[in-house]
């Protein structure tokens, strides 16, 4: 073989190396052992670290499961669904039984709906009778919440709170399919919990306020600001960019737009396709883009995101909302490539 040939073929196996692994989706088989094999690392040395330490990892940890468990939901890495549940289960955040979660994100994925509080499970949004229907303590804390400084603080307990009370309600009602999910939930949680008290002696207080709480919070720092209320569907969609360390936590689901509108694309893929169809991306969702996570918290860090109206439901009722709209994010040529 001539000598002229050989880079080229050294070319074409590594690139075959390289859809090779993309098939079987390494990437993914490798995340899951990240985050897995990270959590178990660090809840067993959890009694020898410092608080200040364990707290920020210990939220990433959390926060990254769900991002993992975010993926599992939309068929990776396998075509499975068995092998998938069976990767996203684990509920090493206690609260929300995975069954409950993929049921509730795939019904976020009906576009159409995107942002109604009746149809869409992950809206923000009130209807005018839901705001009606609230106390004056209520109004106060949905209003802080609408802020990104309330989300990430606030925003854990309201989560966890709200959903439990539906599920209880449900679970009080007799409902057999919710009945089953939180008994197989619960043999999950009680694996959970025996590993990090009773092997790794870390107390459940303990792994509620430094892992579990400040681990949705962080979460909550993605879906805070990636939809908003819009006539156009496809207007409802934001992207983040220039965020490299959370797009890794986030498994780039800041570039939202790619994932709405293939939802069935491998993480690790997104940034590829957003790069190659930035352009016709940005003019599709009317500009509704962020120069980053830095740039979402100055706008909204005491600020709210929106009104706490969806303005579909807006004129049903004269009742009067606090929570003003905030301006739209503005894009220009000159966000490009800049760093949050």
């Amino acid at each position: 073989m001539p000598s002229h040939t050989r880079p080229c073929g050294a070319r074409h196996r590594a690139r075959d190396r390289r859809s090779f692994a993309r098939r079987l989706e390494l990437p993914t088989w490798a995340l899951a052992v990240a985050v897995y094999g990270g959590w178990g690392l660090l809840t067993w040395h959890a009694a020898t670290l410092p608080w200040w330490l364990l707290l920020p990892a210990g939220a990433w940890m959390i926060a990254w499961h769900m991002s993992l468990q975010h993926e599992v939901i939309h068929g990776h890495p396998t075509r499975s669904r068995r092998i998938n549940d069976a990767i996203g289960f684990p509920p090493l955040s206690l609260w929300l039984p995975y069954a409950v979660y993929r049921e509730s994100h795939l019904a976020h994925h009906r576009d159409q709906h995107l942002t109604d509080p009746l149809e869409d499970p992950e809206s923000r949004y009130l209807t005018a009778e839901q705001w009606a229907a609230l106390g004056p303590v209520r109004r106060a804390l949905t209003q802080a919440n609408a802020t990104l400084a309330g989300r990430v603080t606030l925003g854990p307990a309201l989560a966890i709170g709200g959903f439990l009370r539906d599920q209880a309600a449900r679970l009080a009602g007799r409902d057999r399919p919710v009945w089953r999910v939180w008994l197989t939930h619960g043999i999950g949680v009680a694996a959970v919990v025996g590993w990090v008290s009773g092997v790794c002696g870390l107390p459940l207080w303990e792994y509620a306020l430094l892992f579990v709480y400040p681990g949705c919070g962080l979460a909550l720092v993605r879906s805070f600001a990636e939809h908003r209320a819009a006539d156009r569907v496809e207007h409802r969609t934001a992207i983040v960019e220039g965020a490299p360390l959370l797009s890794l936590l986030f498994l780039n689901n800041n570039l939202h737009v790619v994932h709405h509108q293939r939802p069935g694309l491998p993480w690790y893929a997104i940034p590829a396709v957003y790069r190659q169809r930035r352009d016709a991306l940005i003019a599709g969702n009317g500009g509704l883009v962020y120069r980053g996570y830095a740039d979402v918290a100055r706008r909204f860090l005491l600020t709210p995101h929106d009104s706490l109206l969806h303005p579909e439901h807006h004129s049903r009722t004269k009742s009067k909302v606090v929570a003003s709209r905030a301006q739209e994010p503005e894009f220009s040529d000159a966000h490009a490539g800049l760093v949050g």
